[in-house]
C-alpha cells in the first residue's frame, strides 16, 4: 500500500508540470508504465504555439484554431488557453527550458510557422522542443523531495469508493501492476490525475510511441467517466516510410519552412486538393496524401526540403537530418518517404475548465482529455500548449479542493486467477485489432467498414474479458484491454456521426452539417456530475 496525497498516472508533460505545481504543497507519486521519458511528449517535434510575435495577437491564435477545429472548438476555453501560452512559455524558460534564439525578433524567439498558422507562432527548441521540455522538468522532479516517482508500473484501474465502502462518485487511487515484481500494488490517494495520452497504438500506424494505449481513456470509462469526440483521431500526413524505422515523426514544420509534396514522378499535388497547397491543415493533407495513394496504389509520397541550402537544413531539422542520414537518405540531397500515420486522440475523457472530470477527486490532463480546446481537428502545436494551462488549472484546483475521505482500501484479488497458459492469444488480438481499425475506421470511413468494425470488436471484447478474468494481469493484457475499450469507443462515436467534419471524413456522409455538435458517451445515461460544465448536458449521450 503506497499514500499519497496526490497520484498521477502518466508521465508527459502535463504530468509533470502538474506534479512540479503541487510539489510543495502536497506529496506526489508519480505512476509511469515504462521510463519516465518514455511518452508521446518526449517526442514531440514542432514545438509550443503562441502569440509572442508583436505582429501576432491571442485573436489571431484563437482564430487559426477555431477554422482548423471546424467549428467545434469551445470559443471560451480555447481563448483561455491560448491567452495563457505567453506566460506558459515564460515559465518553461524559468525552469531551464532553452528554445531556439533569434535575436533579429523582439522576444528573441525563433518562431516556426506550421499547418493552419497564420502567423509563425510556434517556439521550439529546433525540432526536439518535447525532449528540451521533459528533460529539463524531469530534473526539477527528480531533485523534489516530495515527488516519488514509480516507473514500470503500469495502471490497471481506478479505485472508486465503492470497493471499500464509500461512494462510487468518489475515486480515491489505483491499483498498479509492478511489472518488476510481477505484483498489483495498491496506491492511495486523495486526489488522482489521469494524464496518461492518447489512444494512437490502436492503429496499425502511428507517430506514437508504445505507450499511446488509451489506458486513462478505459479506465475512466469502466469508472463511470463521460468521454466525447472521440472519432477525431488525427493522422499526422508524414510519417517516414522505411521498413527500418518504427513510428518517426517528420514534423509540420518541414512543410512550414517550404518542403514540397511530391508524386514519385517529381510532381507536386497539394494545390489540386486546396489552396493552401503545403500548408494547409493536417486533415486535409492527410486525406490528400491518402487519396493520392490509393488512386496511384503508392506505397508513399515524398516530402522535398533539398531545394532548401543544406545549411538551412541541417540547422532547423537537425535530429530528422540524423536519423534519415542513419538509414541511407540525405534530407538536403533528396525527398524523404512519408505516409500518414495516426498521430492524435483529439477527443477524451470530458472536463472541464479546471481539469475535473465527472468522478469527484479525479482530474484529467493533456492528450487524455476532451477539453473543448482541439473540436474536430487540431491546430498544429496546441498539444504540449494544453498540457501546460490544464496541468496549471489542475493543481491550482487540488490544492482548493478536499480530498478523498481515507478509506482502508481492499488489496487487489488475485486469488482466483492462474497464470496464462497461451499468450498467442493476446499477441494475435493485438494484431488483428490494429489492422482492422487501420482498414476500417482510417483516415476515410464508410457505413459498411464501421458495421464490420463494431462486429470484429464485439468478439475481441468477449475473448479479452473472458482471458482478463481467468488470468493473472500482464503489462500486455492490461494495454490490450484498454486498447479494445478505447477502439470501441472511437467506432461508437464515429457512428453517431453522419456528417464529415474535421477530422471524420465519411463517403456516405460527404456534407458538413450546418449545425456544430460533439459526440458524448456516457457509461451511466442520465447522470452526470454538476462540476463539470465543459459539455451540455442537452448533447446526446
Amino acid at each position: 500500500m503506497h499514500k499519497y496525497d496526490v497520484l498521477i498516472l502518466g508521465s508527459g508533460l502535463a504530468a509533470l508540470t502538474t506534479a512540479l505545481k503541487l510539489a510543495d504543497q502536497r506529496r506526489i507519486a508519480i505512476v509511469t508504465k515504462r521510463q519516465m521519458t518514455d511518452g508521446a511528449s518526449d517526442w514531440a517535434q514542432g514545438g509550443i504555439a503562441a502569440a509572442v510575435d508583436t505582429g501576432d495577437s491571442v485573436e489571431a491564435h484563437v482564430r487559426d484554431t477555431l477554422i482548423a477545429g471546424g467549428g467545434l472548438c469551445d470559443e471560451a476555453v480555447t481563448h483561455r488557453v491560448a491567452s495563457q501560452a505567453r506566460e506558459m512559455i515564460a515559465w518553461l524558460t524559468a525552469n531551464g527550458v532553452a528554445f531556439t534564439p533569434d535575436p533579429a525578433t523582439p522576444g528573441g524567439l525563433h518562431l516556426a510557422r506550421e499547418g493552419g498558422h497564420s502567423q509563425r507562432r510556434v517556439v521550439h527548441a529546433t525540432d526536439a522542443t518535447g525532449h528540451a521540455v521533459q528533460t529539463s522538468l524531469l530534473d526539477k522532479v527528480r531533485a523534489h523531495p516530495n515527488i516519488d516517482t514509480f516507473e514500470q508500473h503500469v495502471a490497471i484501474d481506478l479505485i472508486s469508493g465503492k470497493r471499500a465502502g464509500g461512494s462510487d462518485r468518489q475515486i480515491h487511487g489505483a491499483y498498479a501492476l509492478n511489472k518488476d515484481t510481477g505484483e498489483v500494488e495498491t496506491f492511495a490517494a486523495g486526489h488522482t490525475v489521469l494524464a496518461t495520452g492518447g489512444a494512437g497504438k490502436v492503429y496499425l500506424y502511428t507517430t506514437n510511441p508504445d505507450t499511446s494505449t488509451g489506458d486513462g481513456i478505459a479506465m475512466a470509462w469502466r469508472a463511470g467517466c463521460r468521454v466525447a469526440n472521440l472519432e477525431f483521431v488525427q493522422f499526422h500526413p508524414t510519417c517516414l516510410f522505411h521498413p527500418h524505422a518504427k513510428s518517426f515523426l517528420i514534423t509540420e514544420a518541414v512543410r512550414g519552412e517550404g518542403g514540397h509534396l511530391l508524386l514519385p514522378d517529381g510532381s507536386r499535388f497539394m494545390h489540386l486538393h486546396d489552396e493552401r497547397a503545403e500548408l494547409a491543415p493536417r486533415d486535409v493533407v492527410a486525406r490528400a496524401i491518402d487519396f493520392e495513394m490509393k488512386k496511384r496504389g503508392l506505397d508513399c509520397v515524398y516530402l522535398d526540403i533539398s531545394h532548401k541550402p543544406p545549411e538551412f537544413v541541417r540547422e532547423h531539422f537537425p535530429t530528422i537530418y540524423r536519423r534519415c542520414l542513419e538509414l541511407g537518405i540525405d534530407i538536403t540531397q533528396q525527398p524523404i518517404p512519408v505516409v500518414p500515420a495516426a498521430h492524435y486522440t483529439c477527443g477524451g475523457v470530458v472536463t472541464d475548465i479546471d481539469a475535473r472530470t465527472d468522478l469527484c477527486n479525479l482530474h484529467a490532463v493533456g492528450e487524455v482529455t476532451f477539453t473543448g480546446l482541439h473540436g474536430a481537428n487540431r491546430l498544429a502545436s496546441n498539444s504540449l500548449l494544453e498540457c501546460l494551462v490544464f496541468g496549471h488549472a489542475a493543481a491550482a484546483d487540488i490544492l482548493h479542493t478536499p480530498p478523498a475521505p481515507a478509506l482502508e482500501l481492499p488489496a487487489w484479488d488475485a486469488s482466483r486467477v492462474t497464470d496464462a497458459d497461451e499468450e498467442v492469444v493476446i499477441s494475435h488480438n493485438w494484431d488483428e485489432l490494429r489492422r482492422f481499425m487501420w482498414d476500417y475506421v482510417g483516415i476515410v470511413r464508410t457505413n459498411k467498414r464501421l458495421v464490420r468494425a463494431a462486429h470484429r470488436i464485439r468478439l475481441l471484447r468477449a475473448e479479452i474479458d473472458e482471458f482478463y478474468r481467468n488470468f493473472r494481469v500482464t503489462n500486455d493484457l492490461i494495454e490490450l484491454r484498454n486498447l479494445v475499450q478505447s477502439a470501441d469507443l472511437i467506432i461508437r462515436s464515429a457512428q453517431l456521426r453522419q456528417e464529415s467534419r474535421g477530422l471524420h471524413f465519411s463517403r456516405d456522409y460527404p456534407d458538413t452539417m450546418p449545425v456544430a455538435g460533439n459526440t458524448v458517451l456516457n457509461p451511466r445515461p442520465g447522470t452526470m456530475c454538476p462540476s463539470v460544465c465543459g459539455v451540455s448536458s442537452a448533447e446526446p449521450l
